[in-house]
């Protein structure tokens, strides 16, 4: 079962509660800081003595590690450099993907030139960050559930926001950390019923 690391804790009277987040009134910067970095410190400063990592988990600065390469990689792939993209997410072997245009999820990364080069003219001038809404832990694995605020030219289109709702699935594999499953959808904003309907009956 996943372990929960994103709680807000604090103490009143001696005991402990949960608050609710407060990355919504933060900047992005501080809010994907905050989501990883601050529960573990928190929960130190409770004096619980329980600090993640300590049963095998993923530590703190792995995961805090990991959302910074994932910003990083994202900002890359919405420049078009795939170079630098791949410099930090590493794909694991049996990698799957649901992308945002829908369709059935994909298996594997095509390492392929040809494929490569086509994947940098398909998104152009763009600039992403990242926001962090929740992030969990469980022995080699870290879940990451992310807002993607993000705009650029993709796909020949003139440059538009792009945002995405995104959860990344990070496998450790010895001291590496492998991307094993992204899913990403466009709706960041609420739509109607009908909608949904109109894309669920395609």
């Amino acid at each position: 079962m996943l372990k929960r690391i994103h709680e807000s804790v604090s103490t009143k009277n001696g005991t402990r509660r949960s608050d609710p987040p407060q990355a919504a009134r933060l900047s992005r910067r501080v809010a994907m800081a905050g989501a990883v970095a601050w529960p573990f410190a928190a929960e130190a400063a409770a004096g619980t003595g329980a600090v993640a990592g300590t049963r095998g988990n993923a530590p703190p600065r792995a995961v805090a590690d990991l959302v910074r390469r994932t910003e990083q990689a994202g900002a890359a792939l919405m420049r078009g450099d795939i170079s630098a993209y791949l410099g930090l997410i590493r794909h694991a072997d049996d990698y799957t993907l649901m992308q945002p245009f829908g369709g059935p999820p994909t298996r594997g990364f095509d390492r392929r030139p040809e494929k490569l080069s086509a994947l940098a003219r398909f998104f152009r001038g763009g600039e992403s960050t990242l926001e962090v809404t929740q992030s969990y832990a469980s022995g080699d694995l870290v879940v990451l559930v992310l807002i993607e605020r993000q705009h650029g030219e993709v796909g020949g289109l003139p440059d538009q926001d792009w945002s995405l709702r995104v959860t990344q699935v990070y496998r450790r594999n010895g001291v590496a950390w492998e991307l094993v499953h992204r899913h990403a959808d466009p709706l960041v904003r609420s739509i109607a019923i009908d909608q949904a309907a109109a894309l669920a009956r395609g």
